[in-house]
């Protein structure tokens, strides 16, 4: 089976058009095509007709009819049962599968509801095997409006939507053509429907879906496959390796030994492969390109993944690769912060993917709050996290600074100096800086923003009842003669005589001149404090103006008034005692 196409409309009488439609099914199942709805055939869409021998003909290597319809129907059974009552399939297509018997299908899915109709999600569904009692889903990708086509080459094409990208290859050039049609269908029904990522409720029922993805991790390695990655991953079932890839496994495995024993500042590529052919027992002409790759590649390896902190390490491509050096760390979850290195252990290791480039156009803060809840939920089930890149010098070191950041409440240059001194090769991209820095200012007000939302759900302290934070200091009473035993709990501040306080805050007169005796008291003076000379003879400076010196020209008007009495003013000036701001004072706040 390669193609389905449903569509809802009246059933066909089957005794006026019975053996029309037995004569299409069999033309569709011939294409590994049909219709169905709920597991009953509706009108089949006429994809062509074949020539009579053909239609007498059975393709060398198929099934008879009657056993091709018992399988299509098995399968279009299981795939309904996968499905909400409210969805319908509107396309499913076989694809290629890497270990067959293995079958792989694409599903394109709608709701049934007119209001819904421009939604559509791709689902993929894994058969175990061909005759399999059951299925599973390895997919599920949401069609938003920014969704988009491409031929891939090899009979495939690729569909990126929502920052994802996923590569489908149908097993026939027909079910690609058809594909592709509906497929740009669906994308400009969600463009002209504005289905914007995160717009409300849009799309909420592919939650349902993505919630059921249960394939097995090889199922899934299939379906997040990318073309151009740099480095692949290893087969993840032994039984299947060839001659040759037991030979390179034995090579890598005995390589290791040979590195660990040799001076490797004297030891040459060839002596290295003459210790292989002794240990191996064979000659290894054939695996020179494979040994010298490889030796580098162990050499790599030796540069140790830094540990920033007790549950985070920070790393590069060849330390994603060490399955011994992460099973040695305790490493649990892996944070692969690259476009082009792919998840070596995929079902040994808890992976998130941020698939973006190390280019200055990059835009890597939007993803740091979901690699901050990565990491932290690693640490909450008490494992470790290594987070890498390709040299584990600019995007990975970025996403553990920011990190830091949020989670240490750290400025950028020191959480960025703390990682240097973890692992000096940390140098981000003047992009990737930019980008902390503005995340400092998204940090500091969101945690304004928290404190302000949190005093403002407070009830008001002047009513009963109300909440009281409980950081407040006790109270402590102005007058030892009037001062009353305080009833335990918490203080409460009263912002109108704190208002009331702060406007008595008179500006001094410009047109007077103040002389150091002449400012202001900002705390009262203890009882049993001397007084020094200097305040005696107003030279006495306010703290923190140590440091303004005047010149002698400055001084010398006021070391001549000082010299003799002063001069009474005509209307002499009160002098003001700033006090603090009320806190439960009975005074109401006077000044």
């Amino acid at each position: 089976m390669a193609l389905v196409t449903l569509e809802r409309g009246p059933c066909p009488d089957p005794t006026t058009e019975a053996d029309v439609l037995r004569s299409r099914r069999d033309q569709l199942q011939r294409r590994q095509s049909f219709a169905v709805l709920r597991g009953a055939a509706l009108g089949l869409h006429d994809v062509g007709t074949l020539g009579a021998e053909e239609e007498d003909e059975t393709p060398e290597g198929t099934q008879e009819p009657g056993h091709w319809d018992e399988e299509q129907k098995h399968r279009l059974c299981r795939m309904m049962e996968l499905l909400r009552p409210q969805d319908n399939i509107r396309l499913a297509v076989q694809l290629e599968s890497a270990r067959p018997p293995r079958l792989r299908y694409l599903l394109v899915v709608s709701p049934s509801k007119p209001e819904a109709r421009d939604e559509t999600v791709l689902l993929g569904v894994d058969f175990p095997k061909g005759s399999s009692s059951g299925c599973s889903l390895g997919l599920a990708l949401p069609l938003w409006s920014d969704s988009q086509v491409y031929l891939h080459g090899d009979g495939g094409f690729s569909v990126s939507s929502g920052g994802h990208s996923r590569i489908f290859k149908p097993i026939s050039i027909q079910t690609m053509w058809a594909t592709l049609q509906v497929l740009h269908q669906v994308c400009e029904a969600a463009l002209a429907g504005g289905l914007v990522p995160g717009g409300g409720s849009v799309l909420d029922w592919t939650k349902h879906y993505r919630a059921r993805v249960t394939s097995d991790q090889s199922c899934l390695n299939e379906w997040t496959a990318m073309a151009d990655l740099e480095s692949l991953r290893a087969d993840p079932d032994p039984g299947r390796a060839s001659e040759l890839e037991l030979t390179e496994r034995r090579i890598r495995e005995e390589l290791r030994h040979v590195l660990d024993a040799c001076d490797l500042d004297s030891v040459t590529a060839k002596e290295i492969r003459q210790a292989l052919e002794q240990r191996l027992g064979r000659p290894l002409q054939d695996h020179r390109d494979f040994i010298d790759n490889e030796a580098l590649l162990l050499l790599a390896q030796r540069d140790r993944a830094s540990r920033i902190f007790p549950h985070v390490y920070l790393g590069s491509e060849w330390n994603a690769a060490n399955l011994e050096e992460l099973q040695r760390n305790g490493v649990s979850h892996i944070l692969n912060v690259s476009r082009e290195i792919d998840n070596f252990f995929p079902e040994l290791f808890t992976y998130h993917n941020v698939r973006l480039w190390d280019e200055e156009s990059t835009q890597l803060l939007p993803h740091w709050p979901e690699t901050h809840r990565f990491i932290e939920t690693a640490r909450a089930q008490g494992s470790r996290v290594l987070v890498h890149c390709k040299m584990g010098v600019s995007r990975s070191a970025a996403t553990v600074v920011a990190y830091a950041m949020k989670q240490y409440g750290w400025e950028p240059d020191a959480a960025l100096r703390h990682v240097k001194d973890l692992r000096p090769v940390v140098h981000p991209i003047p992009s990737f800086l930019r980008q902390l820095h503005t995340y400092q200012g998204i940090l500091t007000a969101s945690r304004q923003s928290q404190v302000w939302e949190q005093k403002a759900a407070e009830a008001s302290p002047e009513r009963p009842g109300a909440r009281v934070p409980a950081w407040l200091p006790p109270p402590t009473p102005t007058d030892p003669s009037v001062a009353t035993k305080e009833e335990p709990g918490p203080r409460r501040i009263s912002l109108r005589k704190m208002m009331r306080s702060i406007s008595c805050l008179e500006a001094p007169d410009q047109a007077a001149p103040l002389t150091p005796g002449d400012l202001p008291e900002v705390f009262p003076r203890e009882e049993g404090i001397p007084v020094s000379p200097q305040e005696q003879t107003g030279k006495a400076r306010p703290p923190g103006l140590e440091s303004q010196q005047r010149s002698p020209a400055s001084m010398g008007p006021r070391r001549r008034a000082s010299a003799g009495p002063r001069p009474v003013p005509s209307a002499p000036r009160a002098r003001r005692m700033v006090r603090q701001a009320g806190v439960d004072d009975d005074s109401g706040g006077d000044c």
